[in-house]
């Protein structure tokens, strides 16, 4: 079976379509750090925040490498984007 770019886009090698996947140990890790960075103050906090952006750039670095799909990469290749912007800006 020929795949066209359609296909390379949204499915997957099984010929799923793939644009939402259960989130992984990286974007659990991401969300409850930044929730926590939001909820508490100091030193800790920007640990937190420190902490969850590099989660959120391996999630990124892995969805870009190993995506199902060319939405999955484009998707980490974005996220990466403004998780490294996101931290620039707060230098």
């Amino acid at each position: 079976m020929q795949h066209t770019l359609w296909d390379k886009i949204w499915r997957d090698s099984k010929g799923r379509v793939v644009i939402f996947q259960w989130p992984n140990a990286w974007l659990i890790a991401w969300a409850v750090l930044a929730m926590a960075s939001l909820l508490i103050s100091g030193r800790t906090a920007d640990v937190f925040s420190w902490v969850s952006h590099a989660a959120l750039i391996s999630w990124a670095i892995l969805e870009l490498k190993d995506g199902a799909n060319y939405f999955r990469r484009g998707l980490g290749v974005v996220v990466l984007i403004f998780a490294v912007m996101s931290l620039i800006r707060n230098l």
